[in-house]
């Protein structure tokens, strides 16, 4: 009778772009998909927590540094989301030349120790160069994040992976102004501090249990395409914030915006000719593309100026604290998530086009409920909090579709590039929104912001958002299946 031989050495599966699994005697060499999605999720957290929390604290940040000027104080929010902006598809594409595993822990680690030192910081400058390097950390972390988490799950699975990790920068969204408004009762450097034991776990865990995938080898991004990128926005951005105090029509305001227009000039000729561009003008031509990104650009203006002018209203001129500001801020976050779910749901009975057009409208209505009855009085929260509701809505309605509108369509072998694209439309609509309020409100060296002046931002908000569908006119009508 004779005896089968069994071979108990390890055999090894793999598949494109997964990391290998030696299955066999011994454990798996990868780790479980769930350890990756939670190490890679702390990082989503760390920055989109940043992204709002900074808002909340920002009056007392500039108490705390003794700076009462707003156009000054802006430059917290806008230098790290211009720099974010700017760097996240050239970090992402460097990343994925070498190694997602390692950008994804410099970009932990850059970005804690920018936390860290923007803590320590003792005038408002340093802090602003340390919201910028914050930025360059966030801008690794993000892209090579989700190239880990791609990679640690089989493709069934990865779809659902995503939504979490989208998911994530969603609760963070919501819950960032509340930590902000608790963290700054004991002080603002807090708010900045708080990253750091959440960074260094996630150093600590992610040396030891991340994948390690290949890079590809691809060609260089290009670094210079995203100075020119960063240079246009930056001098825009400072021509708005310091139009007040220049004066429209003066030599730097004019020097300034011609300056900006000629690098995005450069930029665009740059994009046009590079191997690695940051804007892959390519993909511009799938339909749809521009019309989404050009709507998404101005409600984001819409919506960045919306929130900033929330926290000067609730902290500067109603004088409440910044927890109180937090939590009034909450309703809105709150009712995002709920009304992107009802935009599927609409999508599937009508075109994109309406569903942006409803959420523009609820958005709008919003601002303008509040210009027709808050006043300098905080008896008017329940005004307030009926608008809230009308802007939580309508940028759940609006967001969610044009992200999938501007995605939906591209190629599977650039659905990394789009999506990078697209949020980089995102952050750069933001920092617009602030700088359009900051020149709006036109407060001087005051730092006190009257009702009236907020008045004149949701009246310039309200504009903005309603021209917000107007490029989502263009989009694609989506082929519906005739019922017999």
């Amino acid at each position: 009778m004779s005896r089968s031989v069994v071979r108990r050495g390890p055999v090894r599966t793999s598949a494109p772009g997964l990391p290998q699994v030696t299955a066999g005697s011994g454990p798996p060499t990868a780790p479980r998909p769930g350890v990756v999605l939670a190490i890679v999720s702390a990082g989503v957290i760390l920055t989109g927590i940043d992204l709002f929390i900074v808002n909340v604290a920002l009056p007392q940040i500039g108490a705390g540094l003794r700076v009462r000027n707003i156009p000054d104080l802006s430059w917290l929010l806008n230098a790290y989301t211009v720099v974010f902006a700017a760097l996240l598809i050239p970090m992402g594409r460097l990343a994925d030349r070498s190694s997602r595993k390692w950008g994804f822990l410099l970009g932990v680690a850059v970005f804690t120790a920018a936390s860290a030192c923007c803590a320590a910081a003792n005038s408002l400058s340093l802090l602003i160069a340390f919201r910028a390097v914050q930025a360059v950390g966030a801008a690794l972390l993000t892209p090579t994040s989700l190239g880990l988490l791609l990679a640690a799950y089989p493709p069934s699975r990865r779809a659902a992976a995503v939504r979490i990790w989208t998911a994530m920068g969603g609760m963070a969204a919501i819950f960032g102004p509340v930590v902000g408004g608790l963290l700054v009762q004991v002080s603002w450097r807090w708010v900045f501090l708080v990253n750091v034991p959440i960074g260094v776990a996630a150093l600590v865990a992610g040396t030891c249990l991340l994948p390690n995938p290949r890079g590809d080898r691809g060609p260089m991004p290009d670094g210079i395409g995203a100075v020119l990128l960063i240079g246009s926005v930056g001098a825009t951005v400072l021509a708005l914030v310091d139009s007040d105090r220049w004066h429209w029509g003066s030599a730097r305001v004019v020097g300034l915006l011609i300056g900006a227009a000629a690098a995005l000039a450069l930029f665009v000729m740059r994009s046009a000719r590079h191997p690695s561009p940051v804007l892959e003008i390519q993909l511009l031509r799938v339909r749809g593309m521009t019309a989404a990104l050009a709507s998404l650009l101005l409600f984001c203006t819409a919506f960045g100026a919306m929130i900033l002018s929330l926290v000067l209203l609730v902290e500067n001129t109603w004088g409440w604290s910044a927890l109180h500001g937090g939590l009034v801020a909450t309703p809105n976050a709150v009712l995002v998530l709920p009304a992107s779910v009802v935009a599927g749901v609409l999508l599937a009975r009508t075109s994109s086009t309406a569903v942006v057009a409803a959420g523009c409208g609820l958005f709008a209505a919003g601002v303008v409920w509040w210009h027709s009855g808050v006043h300098a009085h905080p008896a008017f929260l329940p005004h307030l909090l009926a608008g809230l509701m009308l802007t939580g809505v309508g940028a759940g309605l609006t967001m969610p579709t044009l992200f999938g509108v501007a995605t939906s369509a591209l190629p599977p072998h650039r659905s990394a590039t789009g999506s990078g694209m697209v949020i980089m439309v995102r952050q750069l609509g933001l920092a617009l929104g602030v700088a359009v309020l900051v020149a709006v409100l036109a407060t001087g060296q005051s730092g006190y912001v009257s009702i009236h002046a907020l008045e004149r931002g949701w009246i310039v908000i309200a504009i903005i958002t309603a021209a917000a569908p107007l490029p989502a006119l263009f989009l694609p009508r989506e082929k519906r299946a005739v019922r017999g």
